[in-house]
């Protein structure tokens, strides 16, 4: 062979290298981190990463093929923080976060991979976006409401129970997502009528069930759950102290009724994971979070479980029960 053809040639097969790396480099199955701020044998969160994965197949992600999903949980800050290192490590494409101590910890450790979140409440708030239509960062997703709601679940109590004038809301002291709960429920409570509002904290569980029998003790009173994750963990157990002293109370998600809460008002929560799959989708794609807007939910549920309803002997209204989208008998 001339020397000539012996550089040509060989300049051919190194100009084909890269070519055939990325080739290769394409068919390895993007990642995907999952960090969820909550238990993992909770089967309310399952479902909701069910959804996940179902659209994302929906949209020709598949497990096994071009994608891999690898989930870390915890209700530890500590824990969360040790998952999103883990998650980093592994240099993902994109990590969806589950719920604000979730993405505090993501944004702890990195800002730059991509992040999606979902049930979130007040993304600007808590610093993770610049704003709901340019997010700005590394971050964006779908948040569970606007902090109107707290003058909904007053509202709720009111009009399923009318004797109460005593609230006490059921919250966690360390998770930043409860605080502008609370303060928006305290601000409501004039305009509702009630004489008296105090906090529960999670943060003591020994102590929660003296509380709440102590709040009893002075009688017309009510419970309120927020939306965050150890009231969500310990839903059943919450559900369970308000039937043993009588309380009615309303719930941040209408899973909370499913499981024998009165009352329960809030958002398709397992919709906004399918909605989380279209981002990562959009993120895997090419698309950068800071251009893809936070949206709120579009489905808002109502859901009233009868059986509660007759064991503290109210009489649910009416209207209550003809705007209902789930009424459990």
């Amino acid at each position: 062979m001339r020397r000539r053809e012996f550089i040509a040639l060989l300049a051919g097969a190194v100009g084909a290298w890269p070519v055939t790396a990325r080739s290769q480099q394409s068919r390895q199955p993007r990642i995907v981190g999952v960090l969820v701020d909550g238990l993992q044998t909770d089967a309310e969160i399952e479902v909701r990463l069910a959804a996940l994965r179902k659209a994302l197949q929906d949209l020709g992600w598949n497990p096994g093929t071009n994608l891999r999903v690898e989930t870390r949980y915890g209700i530890d800050d500590d824990v969360l923080l040790q998952g999103a290192r883990e998650l980093v490590g592994l240099a993902p494409d994109v990590v969806l976060a589950v719920a604000p101590p979730a993405v505090m910890a993501m944004l702890k450790v990195t800002r730059t991979i991509p992040i999606v979140f979902a049930a979130v409440t007040d993304p600007v708030g808590l610093g993770f976006v610049q704003n709901l239509a340019h997010p700005g960062g590394n971050a964006t997703g779908f948040f569970t409401s606007e902090f109107g709601f707290g003058e909904k679940w007053l509202q709720l109590l009111k009009e399923i129970a009318p004797n109460v004038r005593r609230v006490a809301v059921i919250t966690d002291s360390d998770n930043r997502g409860a605080a502008p709960q609370f303060a928006a429920i305290q601000a409501a409570v004039p305009s509702v009528g009630m004489e008296e509002l105090i906090a529960i904290d999670l943060r003591d569980k020994g102590s929660i069930e003296q509380e709440i029998s102590d709040f009893t003790r002075a009688g017309n009173g009510g419970l309120i759950a927020l939306r965050v994750s150890k009231v969500m963990a310990e839903r059943k157990s919450i559900i369970a102290l308000a039937a043993s002293h009588r309380l009615p109370a309303v719930y941040p998600l209408p899973i909370f009724a499913a499981d024998g809460g009165l009352v329960a008002y809030g958002p398709n929560v397992v919709d906004q994971f399918r909605q989380a799959a279209s981002y990562v989708d959009r993120i895997l794609k090419g698309e950068k979070p800071a251009d893809l807007p936070s949206q709120a939910p579009t489905k808002y549920e109502l859901a009233i479980n009868l059986r509660t309803a007759k064991a503290l002997d109210l009489v649910v209204p009416p209207f209550l029960l003809a705007t209902a989208d789930e009424v459990i008998e």
